[in-house]
């Protein structure tokens, strides 16, 4: 296909076999490796700088490249959320499907700041997971239903309990801070993927928002599983066990989105709850903006960028 990326004259370009590009068809992001394509430079023009788009000419319709410079993070965008969700489905299946280990396990990391969709984007995706596998994978059992395929570890199960940060040097301003990486039980969330990597089960915890506490061995992941979507602010924090935690992931994936929609959308949940708007907002600027603002400091450590749309 032609890319009509600014030129008078065409020439050959071949994509090395590590770079991806993300293409966007009929509003659709879509994943493409190694290929060749004509690119087009116009010298009238200037050139695309880091991330901007290039137009792709098929034969059918017309495609944009969202990435496609070595070293860039490849981006999913779309115009609707279900197109995202589809795409995501689409992009795992084939890579987790294609092994013939069939006890081996596929764990995607789903990281972003709070507000950015996480937990639903994870939901759809392990939902169309489920539907495709039986349709991809190359050592599908037959008797395996597909909703065991794919489930969702949420890191909320890892908070430290109420009590542990009773116990702390200053425990006002532990709870204060509750959802900062510090209030978390790292070690644990590490030892429990580590437990998973080995023996291919785990109960894992969930977390009770009613109680405000963990719920311990709430989540099982069974042998059946294939794709462990783990979804969760810190898990490309590059400190201490947050590192080790991000290296038992075989893809790193993080929602994009506009701060202060992820902010309006956080003083939402909080007022829903039952807290005041004036408290509401005082714990955003204390706390979770500013746990926002570290967690956007990691996207860089990302294999996937995801667009969150603003609905």
């Amino acid at each position: 296909m032609d890319v009509s990326s600014f030129s008078t004259s065409p020439r050959r370009c071949r994509l090395p076999s590590s770079d991806m590009v993300v293409l966007k068809k009929h509003g659709v992001s879509q994943c493409y490796q190694q290929g060749s394509v004509s690119m087009l430079r116009n010298k009238s023009r200037p050139q695309p700088s880091l991330n901007q788009s290039l137009l792709l000419r098929h034969k059918k319709y017309p495609v944009q490249v969202l990435c496609s410079q070595k070293k860039d993070i490849p981006i999913v965008e779309a115009r609707t959320m279900d197109e995202i969700y589809d795409t995501l489905a689409e992009r795992v299946v084939p890579t987790a499907a294609s092994g013939t280990n069939t006890s081996a396990i596929h764990i995607v990391g789903l990281a972003g700041p709070p507000g950015a969709g996480k937990t639903t984007i994870a939901s759809e995706v392990a939902k169309r997971v489920n539907k495709l596998w039986p349709q991809k994978s190359c050592a599908f059992d037959s008797q395996v239903q597909p909703p065991q395929i794919a489930v969702v570890l949420p890191m909320d199960g890892f908070h430290l309990y109420r009590h542990q940060l009773d116990s702390m040097e200053d425990p006002k301003e532990a709870h204060a801070r509750r959802g900062a990486p510090w209030t978390f039980n790292p070690e644990l969330f590490l030892k429990c993927l580590k437990t998973l990597r080995e023996q291919g089960s785990v109960y894992a915890p969930s977390f009770d928002h009613g109680v405000g506490d963990p719920v311990e061995d709430d989540i099982f992941i069974n042998v059946q599983h294939k794709v462990v979507i783990v979804e969760g602010n810190y898990l490309l924090l590059e400190d201490g066990a947050w590192k080790e935690i991000a290296s038992m992931l075989d893809e790193k994936w993080f929602v994009d989105v506009d701060i202060d929609i992820a902010m309006e959308r956080v003083l939402k949940r909080h007022i829903s709850t039952g807290n005041t708007p004036e408290f509401a907002k005082q714990r955003i600027e204390y706390n979770d903006r500013p746990n926002a603002e570290l967690i956007f400091k990691s996207k860089k450590k990302a294999d996937l960028i995801i667009k969150s749309i603003a609905l």
